[in-house]
């Protein structure tokens, strides 16, 4: 290790020791990683000595390849080197790596169109982002990266449409909640060979929780995991090698190589249900920022991010705003690092003033102006609002006796009702918001009054399944009938596992259902379970 390295890894692997679960931590020790998290070396800039690429011996494409984010003149290229994914350093020495990269018109690389190099830095866990600009609007191309002489599998990416002018169609999936240990990622071999424009992922790309040798419930292999997947997820080490477990599933390497990313995260990318700077467990405050900073910068270094996305310290500016011509505005939401606490203690409880307060916000104010004030700019046929949780409201039983859940956006009505009344005060006719979380795929009509049936629909919500958390599922969770009676509002509810096609054109959008018949073996057949339309200019979802 040099000397370059003993000071700037210390973080996160010697400032704490655990006790039990927990790993003790000072206030001044948190605030002493924290600050490390901040001086970080500039991506592009030198840091550490440099390795000679051609000295790698084995593949360091293992993860695969990623792009995301696209803009109508430049996508955002991913890759991260780690011959030993397995492995803490993933392989290779605390040493700079020169990584080249190519984008192509054609799958054979015979028109390339533009190529470069990008610097692999250790203290980013040997991770490049290639910010690819100059490349012509609404147009296929295929990339890839060469370390040495190694060369990583071929992606394929999409820019968006131009600034103005109205594409005819825009058509993307969205997943969400894909705990390894759950199954297999057989949503994701199908939606591989989907003909979409891109992937909205609503969060829950990794779980904290622990993974057993033979992967929970993915049995059928030989593999055996090694022992140290066999924890929950805290220090910086932990979340890296969480993410390169899951990154190393052929079916998911599949998906990020064939369609651009649209990422967003919910809660267990860091911790269960954790709110703004409040975690779920007793444990000092300085200990859970030091957690939610190394959960953070793992997230960033794992995923197709633009720079603006990169964290400091424990904070990380996550909600954005991309344009697809004037057909589609998506405004991505970060529900978790700024929410006030959950009311009444978190969990199905009784709504009343605590969750009703006023002052109660989802967004946190400055998010919520942002998302307010694009609205009164956007102009787009479609206002689209990739978040996390339910939106909707959704109580548990039929009659006056209801639950809500506190986590969703039930328990910050207020706040919901901040978002619902600035869309329509900023003329938002086509409005959609796409949620995952609930593990559950929901169709709902978002009302003016959701305890009046009768009032006027504003918007629609559509809630995407889990690829594999909670297993297999069924068609209709032993709660079926008491939701759809105690919610007019819900046009449909579904527990198998998948994803969601949504196609947005010119006069309509139609919303695809997508079940798998199991995870828990790796044979799942997909078929679609529900097909809905709604017309521009007319909220409100109807049967296709």
């Amino acid at each position: 290790m040099t000397h370059h390295m003993r000071t700037h890894l210390p973080e996160l692997r010697v400032a704490a020791q655990r006790i039990g679960r927990r790993r003790f931590l000072t206030v001044a020790g948190a605030a002493a990683a924290l600050a490390f998290t901040t001086h970080l070396p500039a991506v592009g800039v030198a840091s550490a000595a440099e390795q000679d690429a051609r000295k790698i011996t084995k593949d360091p494409f293992t993860l695969g390849v990623a792009s995301g984010d696209p803009l109508p003149s430049s996508v955002l290229l991913w890759t991260r080197l780690a011959p030993a994914p397995y492995e803490a350093d993933g392989g290779l020495p605390a040493e700079r790596v020169e990584v080249e990269w190519e984008v192509a018109y054609d799958e054979g690389f015979a028109f390339v169109v533009q190529r470069g190099t990008a610097t692999a830095h250790p203290e980013f866990a040997h991770s490049v982002h290639v910010e690819v600009t100059g490349l012509l609007s609404d147009r296929l191309y295929y990339y890839r990266f060469r370390a040495g002489t190694w060369i990583s599998p071929v992606g394929r990416t999409r820019t968006a449409p131009g600034d103005f002018g109205f594409g005819t169609e825009l058509s993307f999936a969205a997943v969400a909640c894909q705990a390894y240990f759950d199954g297999y990622y057989t949503a994701y071999r199908h939606l591989a060979g989907e003909d979409v424009d891109l992937v909205v992922h609503l969060g829950d790309y990794i779980y904290e929780y622990p993974v057993d040798a033979a992967g929970g419930h993915r049995r059928y292999t030989d593999r055996q995991l090694p022992a140290h997947f066999n924890r929950e997820t805290v220090t910086l080490e932990d979340y890296r090698m969480r993410y390169a477990l899951y990154k190393t599933d052929p079916d998911l390497q599949a998906a990020h190589a064939a369609h651009p990313f649209v990422v967003t995260w919910d809660d267990h990318e860091t911790e269960n249900n954790y709110a703004g700077s409040v975690p779920e467990n007793d444990v000092p405050p300085a200990e859970f920022l030091l957690r939610r900073a190394a959960a953070y910068r793992a997230y960033w270094e794992n995923q197709p991010l633009r720079a603006p996305q990169q964290p400091a310290g424990a904070d990380m500016r996550l909600y954005r705003r991309l344009r697809f011509g004037d057909l589609a505005q998506f405004d991505i939401l970060d529900t978790r690092q700024y929410r006030s606490n959950q009311a009444y203690g978190d969990g199905w409880q009784t709504p009343g003033p605590e969750s009703e307060d006023p002052a109660r916000t989802m967004t946190g104010a400055e998010q919520e102006r942002w998302l307010l004030d694009g609205w009164k700019d956007s102009g787009a046929v479609w206002n689209v609002v990739p978040q996390q949780v339910t939106f909707a409201q959704r109580r548990n039983a039929p009659g006056p006796d209801f639950k809500l859940s506190m986590d969703a956006w039930d328990g910050y009505p207020a706040s919901r009702k901040r978002i619902l009344d600035g869309a329509q005060a900023a003329g938002v006719k086509n409005l959609m918001v796409l949620s995952g979380d609930a593990h559950d795929a929901y169709a709902f009509d978002l009302k003016a009054d959701f305890d009046d049936p009768a009032s006027r629909t504003i918007g629609t919500e559509i809630a995407t399944t889990s690829l594999t958390s909670g297993r297999d599922g069924v068609d209709r969770p032993g709660n079926w009938a008491a939701l759809t009676q105690a919610n007019p509002h819900l046009r449909f509810y579904n527990g198998r596992r998948g994803y969601t096609v949504i196609t947005l054109g010119l006069f309509d959008a139609r919303i695809s259902f997508k079940t798998v018949t199991g995870v828990t073996t790796p044979t799942g057949t997909l078929s679609t379970a529900g097909s809905f339309v709604t017309q521009r200019d007319s909220p409100g979802l109807q049967p296709a």
